[in-house]
């Protein structure tokens, strides 16, 4: 029995082949194009067009319709308002994670269903285990591209219509079969930057929309060693681009942001990898959401604090329906607010929430 699977066709390989293998397996296969920004089309960082290009020709080799489908009113009332608030609050968001929840397994599939989808299938390199009563979201056999981290707020209702074919795949597979198949993206870079926004000066683009607040980079004792741009340009743990140079005792070891004092508009810089303003045993976070049922305080498990972070042993201290408390074995590094926080067992993402 087939089904007719919608797919999110970005222009990259990895959709590319995504709607190849599902339209081997015999599936009635449909792809969707989004395109999701439109302040600066022209802008020689955005791809949208060249993207879009790249869509329609796999589409043809593939042997399926594609659809161009704008949701760029969803993504700046959803994601971009979201990424500017916590930026202006001095916090450091991740608009990939608030992207797929709202666009990609929201926006995209409320539409898909529309379309009388059974299912949408992404490119992501994650896996989704559809059992009888529950779908479970598992670590991506590739390490290197596991994607779970950014899908933690994926819940059941998203889960139970979602494929990710790629998930049980390693990237240099992928970019063989696309090879072998004749795909005129097969040897495409992988895209970077911000979640359909792309990749561009980060200070410059910010700076289109929030204003400059200059202020005084100082120590923890309250010495003053440079000036910063703006507290939302900086994130915890960044070493480049401070400015500051080498100590002013002349020993050069390197400076790195450790804390922003947003009332009195100071970023506090120390020195050294691992000064203990950069090193957490403890977090808390809010905003919590699950794939499956909830954690229950006590229980042992592993996280994430950032992307390609090695899972670190955690134990849940307090848990409610709003916020939680962690503690780690081993003390964590530039825990950063705005960030997220995502729970595993053992190959399972469970979910997670946003950092304190």
């Amino acid at each position: 029995m087939t089904d007719k699977i919608v797919v999110g066709m970005s222009g990259g390989v990895d959709s590319s082949v995504t709607a190849w293998l599902l339209k081997s397996q015999g599936h009635e296969v449909h792809g969707i194009f989004m395109q999701n920004w439109e302040d600066d089309n022209d802008d020689e960082y955005c791809s949208i067009k060249e993207d879009s290009r790249d869509a329609i020709a796999v589409s043809d080799v593939v042997g399926i319709d594609i659809d161009l489908v704008n949701f760029a009113k969803e993504y700046k009332d959803r994601v971009f308002s979201y990424f500017l608030r916590e930026y202006e609050a001095g916090r450091t968001p991740n608009p990939d994670v608030l992207c797929n929840a709202e666009i990609k397994f929201k926006a995209f599939l409320d539409h898909a269903i529309e379309q009388g989808a059974s299912y949408i299938a992404t490119g992501h390199y994650a896996q989704v285990v559809h059992e009888e009563n529950v779908s479970r979201l598992l670590k991506g056999v590739d390490p290197g591209k596991d994607q779970s981290y950014f899908l933690y707020r994926l819940q059941q209702h998203q889960l139970r219509r979602a494929l990710m074919p790629l998930g049980g795949m390693h990237k240099t597979e992928v970019r063989e079969i696309a090879a072998k198949i004749g795909l005129p993206n097969a040897t495409k870079k992988d895209s970077t930057g911000i979640c359909f926004i792309g990749e561009r000066p980060f200070r410059e683009f910010l700076n289109r929309y929030l204003p400059k607040t200059p202020g005084p980079m100082k120590t923890p004792e309250g010495r003053k060693v440079g000036e910063h741009m703006g507290l939302m340009y900086y994130t915890l743990g960044q070493r480049k681009g401070l400015g500051i140079g080498g100590d002013k005792t002349g020993d050069g070891t390197p400076w790195f942001v450790a804390q922003k004092d947003i009332p009195n508009n100071t970023l506090i810089v120390v020195q050294g990898h691992d000064h203990p303003l950069l090193l957490s045993n403890d977090l808390s976070a809010t905003d919590l959401t699950w794939t499956v049922e909830p954690p229950k305080a006590g229980e042992k498990l592993a996280a994430k604090t950032r992307y390609r972070q090695q899972d670190a042993a955690c134990e849940i201290v307090r848990i409610d329906g709003e916020t939680m408390t962690v503690h780690f074995e081993d003390a964590q590094w530039a825990v950063t607010p705005g960030q997220s926080i995502v729970l595993y067992r053992g190959e399972e993402c469970l979910g997670g929430g946003i950092i304190m």
